[in-house]
C-alpha cells in the first residue's frame, strides 16, 4: 500500500470557522435559556432541556433524515459520488444528533415521568431508527467495493424516510406518555412567546452546528475518496 502524496495530504481541511460560530451560537442561547426565559409552572427548570432536545430532534428528523433519503434516492438515479458523500456525511451527523435526543430524552423524562425510559410509540420509534442509522454506518465499514457500498447504504438511507413522519404522528395514533407537538401544529404554538423566541434561536443555533459538522464530514468524505482513488491507481 503506498501513501497518499504530499498534495492529497495538503488538502486536509482545517477546522471550519463556522463551528465555532456555532457553538458560540448555542453557548449565548443558553445563557438566554437559563437566565432570561422563563420557566415552565409545571414542570420547572427541567423543561428547559426542551432547547437542546426538541431542537436536536428537529435537526436529525426533519433534516439530517430527509436529507439523507433525497441525497440517497438522487444517488440512484444519477450514480453521483457527491450525491453518496452527502447522503454518507448527513446519516453520521444525524446519528449524533439522534444520540443527543435519546440522551437528553430520559433526563427530562426522569424528572417529569418519574422513569427513565417508557416503551411507547415514539420513544421506540426513534431508537429503532438509530439502530437503522448505526447498522448503515457498519455497513458502509464493512462493504469495500466503493460502488456497492453506495448502492446498499442507499438503499438503507430510503427505508429510514418513512420512520420520519410516523415518528412525527405517532402521539397522534398511539396512546402515549411524550406529550404532543407544541410547535408543528395546526394552531398556534402552546408556548409563551419568550420561549417561542428562545426555541428558534436555539434552532438555528443547532441549523448552524449541523452546517458546520457536515461541510467538516463531507470534507473528509471527499479527502478519504481521493486517497483511496490514488491507491487504487498504483496498487
Amino acid at each position: 500500500m503506498t501513501s497518499a502524496p504530499a498534495p492529497l495530504l495538503a488538502t486536509r481541511p482545517r477546522r471550519d470557522p463556522l463551528l465555532w460560530i456555532a457553538i458560540a451560537a448555542i453557548a449565548a442561547v443558553y445563557v438566554r435559556a437559563l437566565a432570561f426565559t422563563p420557566i415552565e409552572a409545571r414542570q420547572g427548570a427541567a423543561q428547559k432541556i426542551m432547547y437542546i432536545h426538541a431542537t436536536s430532534a428537529f435537526i436529525a428528523l426533519y433534516v439530517a433524515f430527509v436529507l439523507l433519503a433525497i441525497s440517497s434516492l438522487l444517488y440512484l438515479w444519477l450514480k453521483d459520488e457527491k450525491l453518496d458523500r452527502v447522503a454518507e456525511s448527513a446519516a453520521e451527523v444525524g446519528l449524533v444528533f439522534t444520540t443527543v435526543v435519546l440522551i437528553t430524552g430520559p433526563l427530562w423524562g426522569k424528572t417529569i415521568w418519574g422513569a427513565w425510559w417508557t416503551w411507547d410509540a415514539r420513544l421506540t420509534a426513534t431508537l429503532f431508527l438509530w439502530f437503522l442509522i448505526v447498522a448503515y454506518q457498519l455497513m458502509r465499514g464493512a462493504v469495500e467495493e466503493r460502488g456497492r457500498r453506495a448502492r446498499y447504504a442507499a438503499v438503507i438511507g430510503i427505508l429510514a424516510a418513512p420512520l420520519v413522519p410516523f415518528i412525527h404522528l405517532s402521539v397522534y395514533l398511539f396512546r402515549t406518555l411524550h406529550p404532543m407537538p407544541i410547535l408543528l401544529k395546526p394552531s398556534a404554538p402552546s408556548m409563551p412567546r419568550e420561549m417561542v423566541t428562545t426555541f428558534v434561536l436555539s434552532f438555528l443555533a443547532f441549523t448552524l452546528l449541523f452546517i458546520a459538522l457536515m461541510r467538516e464530514r463531507y470534507r473528509l468524505a471527499t479527502l478519504r475518496d481521493l486517497i483511496e482513488g490514488h491507491e487504487q491507481e498504483h496498487a
